[in-house]
């Protein structure tokens, strides 16, 4: 198989890259469900579905920003802002949702911590997600520096490059499994998710040095910088985790 993977179907050429993130949506979703029902979720379903509609409107805002910050670009005219909404990126999905869900919860009141039952669904949501960025090679912005290292490969365009979609795939394989254990130790509401978010935008901002960047601000890309302002965001939990393990 070559990269990009563009398989034709009836003569039409199919968006592997698109059916793969209506799937992770789908799939992430009904996992959701499927966790709620063996769940006792304290939070009452009117609550739960305008957290689902923050994050929702905040997760698409956010992708929009952050992915225009990533590439930024004149608008000028209606294309250039019409391309404002094309380009996306599961960082600014992510912390956008995140700011959704808060002031969701200002809103109606709710005070309980409601990540936790989320955390699960979202990491195999990405999973797929990536497995459609792969497919798609150098069409997506999701490849690496072109590199001598052994894992190298061609993605299209007949550079070898660190294929990072590949690494963010094992290492959420790794990340599920980890929560899947911390999470039997009864963790206080709200703990798994922040420990999702803080190892993700971690890894994140360490691989975005393997990635060819063209946009800087001090040295660091528009996702590091947002991978910084998340990391501050759960800086209290950081610094518990820190004191809980040198206690």
């Amino acid at each position: 198989m070559t990269l990009p993977f563009e398989p034709v179907l009836f003569g039409y050429e199919i968006n592997v890259h698109l059916v793969l993130e209506y799937l992770a949506f789908f799939m992430g979703y009904r996992y959701y469900i499927f966790l709620r029902k063996r769940t006792t979720d304290s939070i009452v379903t009117i609550n739960r579905l305008s957290i689902i509609l923050g994050a929702a409107i905040g997760a698409f805002l956010g992708s929009r920003i952050v992915g225009f910050l990533e590439h930024p670009v004149v608008i000028s005219d209606l294309k250039s802002f019409l391309h404002l909404f094309k380009t996306k990126t599961i960082m600014g999905g992510l912390f956008g949702g995140l700011l959704g869900v808060e002031i969701a919860k200002k809103i109606i009141g709710e005070k309980e911590s409601s990540g936790d039952l989320f955390t699960f669904p979202i990491i195999l949501g990405i999973f797929i997600g990536r497995i459609g960025c792969f497919l798609s090679g150098t069409n997506e912005f999701t490849y690496g520096k072109a590199t001598t290292f052994f894992l190298g490969m061609n993605l299209g365009d007949n550079i070898k490059r660190h294929p990072i979609t590949l690494y963010e795939l094992f290492f959420l394989v790794l990340l599920f499994i980890l929560l899947k254990k911390i999470q039997s130790k009864k963790l206080k509401n709200g703990l798994l998710f922040q420990y999702f978010m803080i190892a993700y935008f971690a890894f994140r901002f360490c691989i975005e040095f393997i990635k060819p960047n063209h946009f800087f601000v001090a040295g660091l890309s528009s996702i590091q910088i947002l991978c910084l302002i998340c990391l501050l965001y759960y800086h209290k939990t950081i610094l518990n985790l820190f004191v809980k393990n040198a206690s």
